[in-house]
């Protein structure tokens, strides 16, 4: 071979090299920023550019690797109401609350704490902080930074913010295990907390939970919920005009479990709709027994729970049941609590819901009128048969203003068409005003407490024997 030749050859042979390491540098170059932008879609919340969720996970978890126990909280803070901004206002309305509390909580943070977004209205803090009071006021500080966006000019809106806090008794437990802990103190929270604290007490309640949770379907299945019937009375004639069914839960090892135990617990997880349809096919069964035995039939009142509201066919499969037992028209009636009618979300629903129970042979009744909320405008808005007035209305028999407020009550619900039913009367005092201004029909423990079905069939046989 000839020196050209040779030194073409060779020189072939360098930019063969030459090229395979370009090419090879871009690969590893393109790796290297591929890498990168698979890292920071992994690891960064795209709103905020800040932490999501798994950033949080790992960096806490090498924070509480060397950490002894009590050093660091882990903070659950949870947007109340954000459905309700996005719904009303937009979601950019929303995403600028997010940036915006994200940017409050990364300002208040000192060195080694982490802030992270997780979903949509989720944040998760890590606090150098192992004590209590310390922690209430760092988050104090934090909420009252969030509240200046209250007052800004064309925000219409209110921030509610929800806490739970774990201080981390034992990090060397799953990462995922410690933030449930924190998330589960925030959905125990009362709303007297200004944050919860997941604590024994709580690990006992949870468990419970757990436990009533795990009781549940088999007893629905072996009729372990009873019906417990408390009368009403109409106060013109002293006749037994009807009554509420109320659940008891009476298990077979158990025993009685209140209904104070589970039925916020059922609401919660969604069980309550379960239960409802439950109740009203047992209520079904014993007035179709009460035709067949040829006894008194009388209206009975049976609760439905805000939750059947997000199906808005969810009534079919009470009419069904009332058609299966043959239960005549006007017989039974649903109790819904008036937080239901305050739901601007669901007004139009709510509404049609009322057209249809009336069209299927339901009544309708409005539960704790006046807790909380109520407005005159709810009697005008919604089509219901009958106002049910809080037993706080009659806690002060004294007190002239109370009764006149009552009074006033009565007679325009009268004027409208509506019965009222005062429920949670207990003293003669309170029976004797409520006759003087005509009410309709009482219910509380001056006549009687809750009762089991035979002893209230034994109850209304030989009621108004004895005179109140």
């Amino acid at each position: 071979m000839g020196l050209n030749n040779l030194y073409l050859l060779n020189t072939v042979i360098a930019g063969i090299g030459i090229a395979f390491l370009l090419i090879l540098g871009c690969i590893v170059y393109i790796s290297r920023k591929n890498r990168k932008a698979l890292l920071k879609m992994a690891f960064t919340d795209p709103l905020t550019e800040g932490n999501n969720i798994n950033a949080f996970q790992l960096k806490c978890r090498q924070l509480l690797k060397h950490s002894a126990p009590c050093t660091y909280s882990i903070v659950f803070i949870n947007i109340r109401g954000f459905k309700h901004i996005n719904e009303n206002f937009g979601t950019e309305a929303g995403n600028e609350t997010l940036k915006y509390i994200y940017t409050v909580i990364e300002r208040h943070l000192q060195e080694d704490e982490i802030v992270a977004r997780s979903e949509t209205d989720h944040f998760f803090l890590c606090l150098h902080e192992n004590r209590k009071e310390q922690v209430h006021s760092r988050l104090e500080e934090i909420v009252n930074d969030i509240a200046s966006f209250n007052g800004r000019e064309n925000v219409h809106y209110i921030i509610n913010l929800a806490q739970g806090v774990y201080i981390v008794e034992e990090p060397e437990l799953d990462i995922k295990i410690i933030v449930g802990r924190a998330i589960a103190a925030c959905e125990h929270q009362t709303g007297e907390e200004i944050c919860a604290f997941f604590n024994n007490q709580l690990v006992i309640k949870m468990n419970r939970e757990a436990e009533l949770n795990g009781l549940f379907e088999e007893s629905i299945q072996n009729h372990d919920f009873q019906i417990y019937l408390q009368p009403k009375i109409r106060l013109e004639n002293q006749m037994l005009g009807g009554a509420e069914a109320l659940v008891r839960w009476i298990h077979p090892e158990r025993g009685m479990i209140y209904p104070s135990d589970f039925i916020p617990l059922f609401e919660s997880n969604g069980k309550i709709c379960t239960l409802d349809i439950y109740m009203f096919e047992e209520v079904c069964k014993l007035v179709q027994r009460w035709f067949k035995e040829k006894k008194q039939v009388i209206p009975i009142s049976v609760n439905l729970s805000r939750l059947h509201m997000k199906n808005p066919d969810f009534l079919e499969e009470f009419v069904a049941i009332k058609e299966k037992y043959q239960i005549p028209d006007g017989i039974i009636e649903f109790e819904m609590l008036e937080s239901v009618f305050f739901d601007t979300q669901q007004i139009i629903l709510v509404k049609k819901v009322i057209q249809d129970m009336h069209k299927h042979g339901f009544l309708c009744s409005l539960d704790d009128f006046g807790f909380g909320y109520s407005s005159l405008a709810l009697l005008n808005e919604f089509d219901v048969d009958t106002i049910k007035l809080d037993r706080q209305f009659f806690a002060d028999t004294m007190n002239e203003k109370s009764w006149k407020i009552i009074s006033s009550l009565v007679r325009l619900a009268d004027s409208l068409n509506i019965s009222v039913v005062a429920e949670g009367i207990e003293t003669k005092e309170q029976l004797t005003c409520l006759r003087e201004i005509k009410c309709g029909m009482v219910q509380g423990y001056i006549y009687s407490k809750p009762l089991s079905i035979d002893v209230f069939e034994n109850w209304s046989v030989n009621f108004g024997k004895t005179s109140i």
